[in-house]
């Protein structure tokens, strides 16, 4: 059955101006079309110079939080300009916290006035990170209510190793109507030895944030030690909390009563540095990207050398020359210092163009290919083993433009690699995506020659129609 429309409004014919005598043509739009922005790429470019990477995602989601526990403002700074980030910032509103932006990436948070420890469906479904409220909210008010996670679809995101540290602490942890119900048994938490039967970023946060205000002493064994939560605890650290052996499989938290306000830097995003590095290796080209931590990096960069990438490092700069890549490598993804998952689909992107096959195994996500089809599409050989998680790429045959979709953040960004590397345009729907994990991306590859653009148009239920494009493609050479 075909849908009903409306009438949307009318316009001038081409090249008549508006007015009295204008001759006007109807246009219809169908009540089921909506605005979409895309991200336009031109393959064939090599990338070179130099450019900045902007402060860590993962890391300033759950400094953002643990905000909530302050007496007094907490000043962030170097916080990404991301969806994520202003998701996170409504969920504080919404706690009653008060936030200010001051500059570009610098906010303070004001958490004095915070009254509410139930967090609302409607801003938790878009992030997974906004599970990091429950810690905050129950070492605050010994009461927590927060809906299950939502975000991208990687694969099971299972809640049980958090809820085993809470009840650990002493609350008592229900799940009812899709959110999870913690509440501490006495006033306040209490400290206890939680051992995880497998490294979680998300669950060693959550433990940090609920223990560091609970009596006596904690210590978390089995933890993850990604500079994510790293930061993480030295934030803690700095509004006062008692924290040691972050960075080590072991962490050790005397609880302490009430922490307080203090003006902190996020520590740089290596999955942004990562991007940008292979962003760089699929054209071949020479690229630095400043403001970084390499050793944060050190997984991917022993690959891109596998490769025969050149890596050249500094304290806080790293350069790729990919002039001569020599074949492809294997990777497997394994938590920190292991290879990242979040840098899994950029890398597999820059193997479809390295001679060679490759092999590429998933450890931490068990839905982390669905972009696979995409990269098809594009003309990559790449074949997939479901039952073991494993990619097989056969690279060093050209890509070609083509339209394609993100599925997520991290497979977003593999779209672009592919795309900066491929023969003609390809046109990316899901820009919203990309800029949940970054910051105006294609402003960053711009400045390094690429051929990056954003778009916005109409896309129909029915009839395919024209984009009208918003900014024009920067000028090469």
């Amino acid at each position: 059955m075909r849908p009903s429309s409306r009438r949307a409004g009318t316009r001038p014919a081409p090249g008549v101006r508006d007015g009295p005598s204008a001759k006007h043509v109807q246009v219809t739009m169908n009540v089921l079309d909506r605005l979409e922005t895309t991200l336009r790429v031109r393959g064939g470019h090599q990338l070179s110079g130099s450019v900045e990477t902007h402060g860590a995602k993962n890391a300033a989601l759950p400094i953002m939080a643990a905000a909530l526990l302050a007496k007094s403002p907490v000043t962030l700074h170097r916080v990404p300009r991301i969806t994520d980030v202003a998701v996170m910032g409504q969920l504080l509103e919404a706690a009653g916290a008060r936030l200010q932006s001051e500059g570009n990436s610098t906010i303070t948070i004001d958490p004095s006035d915070i009254a509410n420890y139930r967090a609302p469906y409607t801003l938790v479904r878009k992030l997974a990170a906004s599970f990091d409220l429950v810690g905050p909210l129950l070492g605050r008010f010994g009461r927590a209510e927060v809906p299950l996670p939502g975000g991208c679809i990687l694969g099971t995101r299972a809640t049980d190793m958090h809820e085993q540290a809470f009840r650990a602490l002493g609350a008592e942890v229900s799940n009812a109507h899709g959110y999870l119900i913690a509440k501490a048994k006495k006033r306040r938490l209490v400290g206890a030895d939680i051992e995880f039967r497998q490294p979680s970023v998300g669950a060693t946060k959550n433990a940090m944030l609920a223990a560091v205000t609970a009596t006596g002493s904690t210590t978390l064994r089995n933890v993850a030690m990604e500079p994510e939560v790293v930061d993480l605890a030295n934030f803690l650290v700095a509004m006062g909390a008692k924290i040691s052996g972050q960075g080590s499989d072991t962490i050790g938290i005397e609880g302490v009563r009430e922490l307080h306000g203090v003006e902190y830097e996020v520590i740089p995003d290596r999955i942004v540095t990562g991007t940008l590095l292979l962003s760089a290796c699929a054209t071949r080209g020479d690229v630095t990207v400043q403001r970084c931590v390499p050793d944060h990096l050190g997984a991917l960069l022993a690959k891109l050398g596998e490769c025969g990438v050149k890596v050249t490092t500094g304290s806080d700069w790293i350069r790729v020359a990919a002039d001569r890549v020599t074949g492809g490598t294997d990777v497997l993804t394994a938590p920190y210092p292991g290879f990242p998952t979040d840098l899994q689909p950029p890398m597999l992107s820059f193997l479809c163009t390295a001679p060679g096959t490759s092999v590429v195994e998933e450890t931490i996500f068990n839905a982390r290919f669905s972009y696979i089809n995409e990269l098809a599409r594009m003309g990559a050989d790449v074949r997939t083993a479901i039952d073991s998680n494993t990619a097989l790429v056969k690279g060093g045959t050209p890509l070609s433009g083509a339209p394609v979709e993100a599925p997520d953040i991290r497979a977003g960004a593999a779209l672009v690699v592919a795309g900066l590397g491929a023969q003609g345009e390809t046109e990316i729907i899901g820009l919203e995506y990309i800029d949940r994990g970054y910051e105006r991306l294609e402003e960053l590859l711009s400045a390094l020659g690429g051929q990056v653009q954003r778009a916005s148009g109409i896309t129909p239920a029915l009839e395919p129609l024209g984009t009208y494009e918003t900014t024009a493609y920067p000028k090469v050479g």
